[in-house]
């Protein structure tokens, strides 16, 4: 992989493991020779890993939307700062750019982000990995629903097979670069429920 794609919160809660992790994450990106594509942002966990990375000579592409440009939460000290016209642009510069997708603690827009790529990834439209970097638990209850939407025959279990997860920043790295990835089809055709 050259490039990683991770959606993070554009707040911090200053929790002690993540900042470590994200340090982590930093150090395998730069010693693999993979460049950071993300939201651009200066805030939060965004800004945190995009200051790591730069701080360990990586490259750190980023690709915000004029209106967050205009609240001043861009980085202007990153390698490549792209400006798009809104959301939907910026999430699809980031999927364009990359190799690899990883998604960090955030909120709403993290997980909107995430979970939009994902269903790119089941419908055929990419092949780019995605993992979960899940740490202190953060991500327990979402890993959890996906499994209830693979018992209740809303997910196909190759397709729930698809989110990498791991708490080791190294290890899901390295299950991105060797991951055969293999989305079943989306529809169920059984339409007897009995």
């Amino acid at each position: 992989m050259r490039s990683i794609c991770v959606f993070c919160g554009a707040n911090f809660n200053g929790d002690p493991v993540l900042k470590q992790t994200v340090e982590l994450l930093a150090d395998v990106m730069v010693v693999k020779n993979i460049s950071l594509v993300y939201g651009g942002g200066n805030v939060g966990v965004m800004g945190l890993l995009a200051d790591a990375v730069l701080s360990r000579g990586g490259e750190v592409i980023g690709v915000i939307p004029q209106f967050l440009m205009d609240k001043e939460v861009g980085h202007k000290g990153i390698t490549k700062l792209h400006i798009v016209d809104n959301m939907h642009q910026r999430k699809q510069m980031m999927n364009d750019l990359c190799d690899g997708i990883i998604m960090l603690p955030g909120g709403f827009g993290t997980l909107e982000e995430f979970f939009e790529v994902l269903t790119w990834l089941q419908l055929g439209l990419h092949n780019h990995p995605v993992g979960i970097l899940n740490i202190n638990g953060f991500y327990d209850a979402l890993l959890t629903q996906m499994d209830v939407m693979v018992q209740q025959r809303y997910l196909k279990p190759a397709n729930r097979e698809l989110v990498l997860t791991s708490t080791d920043p190294i290890q899901l790295v390295n299950q991105m670069e060797n991951i055969d990835i293999k989305p079943d089809e989306v529809w169920f055709r059984d339409r007897n429920l009995t």
